[in-house]
């Protein structure tokens, strides 16, 4: 419930950005720069007099956005792959694990870093980056269950009748692993939100002067002496929003695992 509440709060934030902000977040006031929080503004100003409060609830949306897209397309493709893998196995399982071997020993800045030069940096390239290393990591975990649920005596009387591997896949296999691949989306949400921190702080995420949380403590760097919340204040936003879906897989895992459950 505290990881729920944490991030229905920064979603509501993310929303609210898209109609209101305090003021305009590329709006420069170079007379009011690098006010400290409360002295002009709720909590100040960065070193082009922009408004902080109003960055961070654009850069919520911007930080959002991508996860759950990168998060939502490499979880589609890695989950259809690992109950494929379950259903034919032989040498496409092989084939599959051995890519996601190839991709787990690229890291995703690395990865990122090479999509940029030849895509340019983005928000489509943040998003290819992000996706490209959950969907191993998605293909695996399905895989894992799946071959599990195919174990069980419903796919087997559902074997026994008749039913394609397909039917099984889609009918048996897919809605008995459903609740392993929601916690895994939700704590994958929360890498995501750092890898995109990450690449924003490289310069490979979205450009500017839209507002990003990695690049906000990318500029911050030059006056972390003189106006330590420019990094304060963005790190502490990233770190709330990593711990919100860490503390929402947990919860959901032992929610939803009966192992766990027994246990209580």
């Amino acid at each position: 419930m505290v990881g729920g509440g944490i991030i229905a709060f920064l979603v509501a934030v993310a929303l609210l950005s898209l109609v209101w902000t305090p003021l305009p977040p590329a709006k420069m006031q170079i007379v009011h720069k690098l006010q400290p929080p409360l002295a002009f503004g709720v909590l100040g100003t960065d070193q082009f007099g922009r408004d902080i409060l109003s960055m961070l609830m654009v850069g919520c949306w911007n930080s959002l956005s991508i996860a759950i897209a990168a998060v939502s397309m490499g979880g589609m493709l890695g989950s259809v792959a690992g109950v494929a893998a379950a259903a034919v196995r032989g040498p496409f399982e092989a084939l599959l694990m051995r890519a996601c071997d190839v991709v787990f020993a690229l890291p995703p800045i690395l990865s990122a870093m090479m999509l940029g030069a030849f895509l340019g940096p983005g928000r489509l390239t943040a998003i290819i980056a992000i996706a490209s290393f959950m969907i191993p990591v998605f293909a695996r975990v399905t895989l894992a269950t799946a071959l599990q649920a195919w174990s069980r005596d419903y796919v087997l009387a559902a074997r026994a009748i008749g039913n394609s591997r397909f039917t099984i896949s889609v009918r048996h296999v897919l809605p008995n692993i459903m609740s392993q691949i929601i916690v895994q989306v939700t704590i994958q949400l929360g890498l995501a939100v750092l890898t995109e921190a990450g690449l924003s702080f490289l310069g490979l995420g979205i450009a500017p002067p839209a507002p990003t949380w990695g690049r906000m403590l990318a500029d911050a760097q030059t006056y972390l002496a003189v106006a330590p919340w420019l990094a304060i204040l963005p790190g502490l936003a990233i770190a709330l929003c990593v711990f919100g879906f860490n503390m929402l897989g947990d919860g959901l895992r032992d929610m939803l695992d009966p192992r766990e459950a027994n246990r209580r």
